[in-house]
């Protein structure tokens, strides 16, 4: 019998993002404007907020990886296999022995109505990250970081994620043009009391640079859904750059010396808004990674996030920029 070659060694470069949080197998049904008893096929797509954006990034030309838990069940190699084809390191996917790889149903009424039906009970994998299975030094090196708030919504998790910052507020002095992004990413159902959202996401916007967050999910940190005034608190938390997405009306991002809004892309029309803040992201970190002038970095955000709302699927339609060209305009291209 041959022996098996032995196996590559893992490349140890810095990546240019590590996302950490929610991996899903997410299930869009076929036919709109049907409620879920009747729909009668499903898309199957890899999904989850935190791999969706390591997904969005690395079509965009990023090295990426994620930091999630599968089950052990056969969603668990599709999990891998997906990420690997879309690009996306699978390094740090880690297995629980016990609990099933979450799935996720959604309807889908456009324009804007997605509920959405979650298993993912009693907890998911990706709530059991522990301390002791993250690789701190390649969180340190990324060039980006990206945590989000269903991270916080539970232990081991919750720990697991703030241990995770405060490593990157740690290695900030050696290396200050670090990014560290805190999406708010806030879903009520994963809470069992709000104050505790409030708590948390504060804390973890204690060792971010960057905070992303709609309307609803800024309110939750910093108690109001001015987009003016929120980005003004979350400054005050902390963090060098605040956006607030604004949905219908737009987008807007405040320095500490600027404050900059821009319009939403419109004459695409909306199929299926869920993947939309996971290109949005995406994009937003290969701008931040291109030193994009703050305009043409939301324009280019934007812009990723409404061609996958034009589309069905999440991680499968992740634009790439020559995707993305003709929904900017000229001085603002990538």
């Amino acid at each position: 019998m041959t022996a098996s070659p032995p196996a590559a060694p893992m490349e140890r470069r810095p990546f240019d993002l590590i996302t950490m949080g929610r991996v899903s197998v997410d299930l869009y049904p076929e036919q709109l404007d049907t409620a879920l008893a009747d729909v009668a096929t499903f898309a199957k797509s890899l999904g989850g907020s935190a791999t969706n954006v390591a997904v969005a990034a690395a079509r965009l030309g990023a090295r990426a990886a994620v930091i999630t838990k599968v089950g052990d069940d056969p969603f668990g190699p599709y999990i891998r296999r997906a990420l690997r084809e879309f690009g996306v390191d699978d390094r740090y996917v880690g297995t629980d022995p016990a609990l099933r790889t979450p799935i996720v149903f959604c309807e889908i009424h456009p324009p804007d109505d997605f509920p959405l039906l979650f298993y993912r009970e009693p907890t998911a994998p990706d709530m059991m990250l522990s301390v002791d299975e993250l690789d701190l030094e390649a969180i340190r090196a990324a060039r980006v970081f990206w945590t989000t708030g269903t991270g916080l919504s539970a232990e081991p998790s919750r720990t697991a994620t703030l241990a995770a910052l405060a490593a990157r507020s740690e290695a900030r002095a050696a290396a200050p043009e670090a990014i560290t992004i805190h999406d708010l990413d806030h879903r009520p159902m994963f809470w069992t009391d709000e104050r505790d959202a409030t708590t948390y996401a504060r804390e973890a916007l204690r060792h971010a640079t960057v905070a992303v967050g709609n309307r609803d999910e800024v309110a939750v940190a910093v108690g109001t859904r001015d987009p003016h005034a929120a980005s003004e608190a979350l400054l005050e938390l902390g963090v060098e750059l605040a956006i607030v997405k604004q949905g219908p009306a737009g987008v807007l991002a405040r320095t500490a010396d600027r404050v900059v809004e821009v319009p939403p892309v419109t004459h695409l029309g909306v199929v299926n808004g869920l993947g939309a803040g996971d290109a949005f992201g995406g994009a937003l970190v290969h701008a931040l990674l291109q030193h994009h002038d703050l305009e043409r970095t939301l324009r280019l955000a934007n812009a990723a996030g409404a061609y996958v709302a034009s589309k069905l699927a999440c991680a499968d339609d992740m634009p790439r920029i020559d995707d993305l060209q003709a929904l900017i305009a000229p001085e603002v291209r990538a």
